[in-house]
């Protein structure tokens, strides 16, 4: 009986590791590791006073790495020569290796932002900070506050934010040349930024959007934002600052022959009374048209006849605008002549109000309008009016439009001159619209505006403008045929006036004129209304 039993439970024993043997798949490994790694101790420990030395060590529990580190490590104060920052591929232990002699009396914070990960899953070690005093206590005090790209819907991340001394030593010019007092970017998830372990005193607040990240401003590449008036230390205010792009300075640029009878002299910055004016000998008969290039900075100086170059091989100009003169040369090269081209402006579908535009690349001097024939799809003549944009060197054609139609226009030979006396030949042109059903429209009211007037703009998601409108007094708003998709709207005060956005000027210290963004996406739909109320705040 007993030896019975001992041969049962040892058929069972068998029968039940086969059967675990027979199941298939693989092993899990255990659950997913989503804890990040844990500091078991530095060297020195962390916010350690007096410190003199040259290297940290900190000892964690697992294997870990850097991503990322030059993105993310901010050291404030900023140093001179970067810090050596090991591993550069995985261990246990973090070094820092400090190259520049040390401030005295000066809390130092090392901020390493999401760097630190472990080796296997990646889990980050959030905005681990490593802080030290050379002095004899660790400074605490902190400030608080947000960062907004006044164009942008959604703000830009990793925006450097910046606290300078105020004191008999700082001066505007500073921020071109010096590296600031403290830094710290915002966050990855936000537009939030947080300076810590501040000393008491008076600072002046800035951020900079850096295309280099050198903490100093360069005006041609990065974006700022600043207060104007200086923080005491400590505050419990936080601050929002408004971050813009400068117009550049007015500068000419090296003026260059681009085809034979064409000169373009680039510039930088506003060009309201720029006026360019030949220094040499007019021959007799010489004429010349100056256009604003519509694709780039420049104006085109278009000028006949052409200059024997045998005789003549440079020319000089002066440039004026805004009291400033600039003498220019020009060396001529033996090039061919533009020969005349047109092309349309938008695409080929259109709304009822739309204008048909074309585009010319040499000067348009003539229309004869009774050559444009406009021509709906059930063969019916529609008379248009045509006429010339001098400014942007364009041919406009209004016609009447009615919905879900197609328009043919024929534009016969000679309907079109040029400086040149070049004239076209036959040009054909296809426009359609859309039924109104195709389309979505938005009405919507404001409340809280601070002052009039103000400009309404619908952009969509690549910030292009789609409609727009100026408010001079609080009324509805409504846009029509309106293309589906997502749209931002935004509401810029017009403080000056002039029916456009002004940006600002740091060393001015002027601050951009204020635009506030609906708060969230429109989403306009096909034979669809909208109807929203915008409380401005």
């Amino acid at each position: 009986m007993k030896r019975t039993a001992i041969q049962f439970f040892g058929l069972l024993v068998c029968i039940l590791c086969f059967s675990h043997c027979a199941k298939k798949g693989r092993p899990t490994g255990g659950p997913k590791d989503t804890i990040p790694p844990v500091i078991l101790k530095s060297n020195p420990a962390n916010f350690t006073t007096h410190f003199s030395g040259d290297e940290i060590r900190v000892y964690f529990d697992e294997y870990i790495k850097l991503k990322d580190l030059q993105q993310n490590l901010i050291v404030s104060p900023p140093l001179k020569y970067q810090p050596i920052i090991t591993p550069s591929t995985s261990a246990k232990v973090l070094k820092i290796k400090i190259l520049d002699t040390l401030k005295e009396n000066t809390t130092y914070v090392f901020n390493f932002g999401l760097s630190v990960v472990d080796n296997n899953e990646g889990n980050e070690f959030e905005y681990y900070k490593y802080v030290f005093s050379t002095g004899d206590y660790i400074d605490s005090l902190n400030l608080k506050g947000a960062v907004n790209d006044l164009l942008l819907p959604t703000q830009d991340k990793k925006i450097t934010v910046m606290l300078y001394e105020w004191n008999e030593a700082f001066n505007d010019s500073i921020v071109f040349t010096e590296k600031p007092t403290y830094i710290t970017t915002t966050k990855a998830k936000d537009s939030s930024y947080e300076l810590s372990n501040l000393k008491e005193g008076n600072y002046k607040l800035m951020a900079l959007k850096e295309e280099i990240s050198n903490y100093t401003f360069q005006p041609a590449k990065d974006k700022i934002a600043f207060l104007s008036e200086p923080i005491t230390l400590p505050t419990d205010s936080s601050f929002t600052l408004h971050l813009f792009k400068e117009t550049p300075d007015f500068k000419m640029t090296r003026p260059s022959h681009i085809s034979k009878n064409k000169i373009a002299f680039g510039f930088e910055g506003p060009i309201d009374s720029l006026e360019i004016k030949p220094l040499f000998t007019l021959p007799e008969g010489f004429e010349y048209n100056i256009l604003k290039d519509s694709k780039s900075d420049s104006l085109n100086f278009w000028f006949k006849p052409a200059f024997d170059i045998e005789v003549t091989d440079t020319l000089q100009f002066e440039a004026h605008n805004r009291g400033q003169r600039d003498t220019l040369y020009v060396k001529l090269r033996d090039l061919f002549a533009d020969s005349l081209q047109v092309n349309t402006v938008g695409g080929t579908s259109i709304i009822p109000r739309d204008s048909v535009k074309l585009q010319f690349n040499t000067p348009l001097t003539a229309i004869q309008a009774e050559k444009v024939l406009v021509m709906d799809k059930d063969s019916v003549s529609v008379v248009p009016e045509v006429f010339r944009d001098e400014v942007r060197n364009q041919a406009i054609i209004l016609f009447p439009k009615k919905d879900e139609m197609i328009y043919s226009i024929e534009i016969l030979p000679e309907a079109f001159t040029d400086f040149y006396e070049n004239t076209n030949d036959t040009l054909k042109y296809t426009y359609r619209t859309k039924a109104v059903s195709d389309y979505g429209t938005l009405n919507f009211t404001l409340q809280g505006v601070n002052k009039f007037p103000v400009i309404i703009e619908l952009v969509d998601a690549n910030l292009k403008v789609a409609a727009t409108e100026y408010l001079t007094e609080n009324k509805a708003v409504y846009f029509d045929y309106i293309n589906p998709g997502s749209y931002y709207l935004r509401i810029v005060y017009d403080a000056n006036k002039n029916k456009t956005w002004d940006t600002g000027n740091y060393l001015e210290q002027r601050q951009p004129e204020s635009i506030i963004y609906y708060p969230k996406k429109i989403e306009i739909r096909s034979n669809w209304s909208l109807n929203e109320n915008f409380i401005l705040k």
